[in-house]
């Protein structure tokens, strides 16, 4: 595929993945919801927190020129994330919200780490496609420079998840 037509189909799936989560805010909460439901966003802290620790065994993986390695870790971290957000458009597709409470001490930094993840994580899903097909296209240059930048914003990511999960958790009103 050349690189035009890639460029146009990542950033394709990566507005429709950025719309579709807009739309999920502002959905109503709906009358009847699962009990399935109030598991997923423990399950989605678990599948960041997995995420992050593959991204450093394949940061390690790759200094350590464990191409092959480094290859099955990207991977497994990559479809996890997809099952990530599969999870989580099925939680917030309920229209179900839960605040940080405004009296809350720590109010400003978990507003502060949530804002950050929510940016962040909007620009490392074109990023993660554009490392992802560089590196299956065999062009490891472009690769390692896209990565230079992919890599430690997929890490802030999936770190602020679990983070932002760990102090909203207390919240939650199921």
């Amino acid at each position: 595929m050349k690189y035009k037509n890639a460029s146009k189909i990542i950033y394709s799936i990566s507005i429709a993945v950025l719309a579709l989560v807009v739309l999920l805010y502002n959905l109503p909460q709906a009358t009847v919801i699962p009990s399935f439901i109030k598991y997923l966003p423990t399950l989605n802290a678990c599948i960041n927190g997995t995420c992050f620790i593959l991204l450093i065994l394949s940061l390690i993986a790759i200094k350590q020129k464990k191409i092959e390695l480094h290859k099955k870790l990207n991977i497994t971290a990559f479809v996890l994330s997809a099952v990530f957000i599969l999870s989580y458009v099925t939680f917030h597709s309920f229209g179900i919200e839960t605040f940080y409470p405004k009296t809350e001490p720590l109010r400003p930094v978990y507003l502060l780490i949530l804002i950050t993840h929510i940016l962040t994580a909007a620009i490392v899903l074109p990023l993660v496609l554009f490392s992802f097909y560089k590196a299956l296209a065999g062009d490891i240059i472009s690769h390692k420079k896209i990565s230079n930048w992919t890599m430690p914003i997929w890490l802030y990511v999936t770190l602020t998840g679990v983070v932002v999960y760990i102090m909203i958790s207390p919240y939650y009103n199921f």
